[in-house]
């Protein structure tokens, strides 16, 4: 029971940080490089590869448990 609570305050906090922290770097490289134009749809992709990581790592943890 806990576990499932810390686990969606973990994924809660993982998602605030990526969209903090990984968002402002990526538009700085992604300006550098030129590709300014895809700044826009950045969330679009960020969002999903964390709720996928997510996802799978709650699965791992399903298995392990007794």
């Amino acid at each position: 029971m806990w576990r499932d609570r810390w686990f969606a305050v973990g994924g809660i906090g993982a998602a605030v940080a990526c969209l903090a922290c990984l968002t402002p770097i990526a538009v700085g490289i992604l300006g550098a490089i030129g590709l300014s134009a895809w700044v826009g749809h950045l969330d679009l992709v960020v969002l999903p590869v964390l709720a996928a990581l997510l996802i799978y790592r709650y699965r791992v943890a399903c298995r392990r448990a007794p």
